[in-house]
């Protein structure tokens, strides 16, 4: 068979089964009186082997051992392939996203093109410095990708960089906190923190929703991290995770001064008061969480809490008992007007009104019980 016939049935162009000739790959086994190749149906089954293994990514090189070195065995060689062949989808991915994030940014002109692919960059810097400058930008230049700031503040390692991360996505426009969702799912401990962390930066009803969502998240820090910013925005369902927190020492100052936001309203208060209470009540607690919900108490306003801590102040437990006459003082001294020293409830003269107890460390609530 004439190499051009061979062409045709092969799919093969006779210029590549010439050099395939000077390659040695195929040989035609033999030419005509007038010089031209003639390939035999040998030589054609060699063909069809060539483009096949050609198929799977495999140099004419490679091809050319598979066929004639006995030694060479296939299995390196494959993972190999494998190996290059995820190399290349991701490569395609990466710019495939890339230009996707660019077609969302809607740019004017090349311009804006060069200004986001230049944010973009940024955003991907090995540099914590150039990472948190891009980050602070994206907000005053050209848009950024909402996807693009997402993805860098799930990713993002650096504090710092991470903050600036938190406040451009606090200021960019919808579907941030849906995109931030979908990491509170993440099977990646750090990145759930990061994704309800920068929830509860972004102040819109979105967020809020999926914040009260992330309350029954199976990851005990998303829990904390959700319930501290519903406290600060008045959700009353924050309320049982902070209280946990603070028997469990929890960021628990945060927490008591969520509570306190929260025991703003009247209702709410007598429900934190009781829930801090009941925790007091338990026999099996330590000493020392006794004494952080004792203290918690301080800023919960209402006569509930103040007939505990009445009670408290006999405890049996010396610096539970203290913690409560120590704020009951405080709280007596803010019903009567007092701004100076008064006497508490154990005996003594109290500190000046918003000062520290120089032992147990109780802050002046500043409010009425």
């Amino acid at each position: 068979m004439l190499i051009g016939e061979v062409a045709r049935r092969s799919g093969v162009s006779a210029r590549m089964l010439r050099h395939y000739d000077s390659l040695g790959l195929v040989r035609p086994t033999g030419r005509t009186d007038g010089g031209y190749r003639e390939y035999s149906g040998e030589d054609i089954r060699r063909i069809f082997h060539i483009e096949s293994l050609r198929s799977l990514g495999l140099s004419l090189r490679d091809v050319s051992r598979a066929l004639d070195d006995p030694g060479f065995t296939p299995s390196e060689l494959v993972d190999d392939l494998i190996r290059q062949t995820r190399e290349r989808i991701a490569g395609e991915t990466e710019l495939l996203t890339r230009l996707r994030r660019i077609g969302t940014a809607e740019p004017d002109g090349w311009e804006d093109v060069l200004q986001i692919v230049a944010l973009l960059q940024a955003l991907g810097s090995k540099s914590a410095g150039t990472r948190q400058r891009a980050a602070l930008s994206s907000v005053e230049e050209v848009g950024v990708p909402v996807e693009a700031l997402v993805e860098a503040a799930l990713n993002e390692t650096d504090e710092n960089v991470a903050g600036a991360l938190r406040w451009a996505l606090a200021q960019s426009d919808e579907g941030a906190p849906a995109l931030l969702a979908e990491g509170l799912g993440s099977p990646v401990a750090e990145v759930r923190k990061r994704a309800v962390r920068s929830l509860a930066e972004m102040p819109n009803g979105e967020a809020t929703a999926l914040l009260q969502d992330a309350l029954a998240n199976p990851d005990l820090v998303v829990r904390r991290y959700a319930a501290l910013a519903l406290g600060a925005r008045g959700v009353a369902d924050a309320v049982p995770t902070l209280v946990d927190m603070v028997v469990e020492d929890s960021n628990d100052v945060d927490a008591a001064d969520a509570l306190s936001t929260l025991a703003g309203d009247p209702v709410l208060a007598e429900q934190i008061a009781t829930a801090l209470i009941d925790c007091v009540a338990r026999t099996t607690l330590a000493s020392s969480a006794r004494r952080r919900l004792t203290q918690a108490l301080a800023d919960i306003p209402g006569s509930t809490t103040s007939r505990a801590l009445a009670e408290l102040s006999h405890d049996e437990d010396r610096v539970v008992a203290l913690t409560a006459a120590y704020i009951l003082g405080i709280r007596e001294s803010h019903r009567r007007g007092h701004h100076t020293r008064s006497k508490v409830a154990a005996g003594g003269e109290g500190p000046a009104a918003g000062a520290a107890h120089p032992e147990l460390g109780v802050r002046d609530p500043g409010r009425e019980g």
